[in-house]
């Protein structure tokens, strides 16, 4: 059985405090307050992740580990972040003004301060060089990550006052149960369920969900006959998931119980500016996605952005 101790009494999801029900509408983004529906991020950068803090988005670069912030209501931006020359995947924000990244194939996660941009801590993760740290969510207590490699999950707890640890403290949990590794990707995208009692990951490879708890035992997500396949960030709103299929370039929409354990299907998004997009975080009353563009050869020229679509 999985370890049912609260996670979290409320969850800190990237696009931050849920909202009532909405769904999101197929179709570019009409202009939201006049904010811009398409923010273009610096040549060459290699986008995976993306957190929003107030009216900023931060979007890591895969190709060094640095962070662009874009002001979401003039698109302009700038490195926030000069990264160490390793890249960074999926980013998750606190209350706390602090950003965590997972760190792929150094096994590392990461935390910066979102004020000075500075490193607060780096935190070896994974035992050995079969790992690819991919993404990250951030409770009130401790941060989580995936590795789509290994069959583990990663906890950093927090200490009084959300002190961050030493590395000692970081816990390496094998993943049980219905949760099988396979060849390829796994692990991926990660949230907390609705009653903040446990995970949920999605599998990119075997297309699933899964439900996880702290000790690591999982429980296969009954998703309706939605299949997951390419599954990469979650975004959780309420009891709304979405589930980001990369390569498939769309997003299905599910609505989850109470527990996380089973969820029906609402509606999937799909959008002609969709370019192989892999994360999502919501401000107001839209939706922005990262395009990560995985199907185009990546040169210092070659253009990425992120872009907006209505809840």
């Amino acid at each position: 059985m999985t370890d049912d101790r609260t996670l979290t009494r409320r969850t800190l999801i990237t696009a931050c405090a849920a909202v009532p029900a909405a769904l999101l509408v197929a179709g570019p983004a009409e202009a939201a307050d006049h904010h811009p529906d398409r923010i273009a991020l610096p040549n060459g950068w290699r986008p995976e992740g993306i957190a929003i803090v107030g009216h900023h988005a931060y979007a890591g670069s895969l190709a060094d580990g640095s962070v662009y912030r874009a002001d979401l209501r003039t698109g302009a931006g700038t490195v926030h972040i000069t990264g160490p020359g390793t890249g960074v995947v999926g980013l998750h924000a606190d209350r706390r003004g602090r950003l965590f990244g997972a760190g792929g194939a150094t096994g590392e996660g990461r935390v910066f301060d979102l004020d000075s941009g500075r490193t607060l801590a780096t935190y070896r993760l994974a035992a050995d060089a079969a790992t690819f740290v991919n993404d990250v969510v951030v409770t009130p207590w401790a941060a989580y990550f995936t590795d789509s490699v290994s069959p583990f999950f990663y906890e950093v707890p927090f200490g009084p006052h959300g002190r961050l640890p030493g590395q000692e403290r970081v816990r390496r949990v094998p993943i049980t149960g219905d949760f099988v590794y396979d060849t390829g990707f796994n692990a991926n995208g990660v949230t907390t369920t609705p009653d903040g009692r446990a995970l949920l990951i999605v599998q990119s490879n075997r297309g699933l969900l899964f439900r996880v708890g702290r000790d690591g035992g999982s429980r296969a997500v009954d998703t309706g006959g939605v299949g997951l396949t390419f599954g990469d960030g979650l975004l959780r709103d309420g009891r709304r998931l979405y589930v980001v299929r990369n390569r498939a370039n769309e997003v299905p929409v599910l609505g989850l119980d109470h527990s996380g354990t089973s969820a029906e299907p609402l509606r999937t998004v799909t959008d002609s500016r969709f370019d192989v997009p892999t994360t999502a975080a919501r401000y107001r009353d839209r939706v922005y996605f990262v395009n990560a563009r995985f199907n185009t050869p990546p040169t210092p020229d070659t253009t990425y952005d992120i872009v907006a679509v209505r809840r």
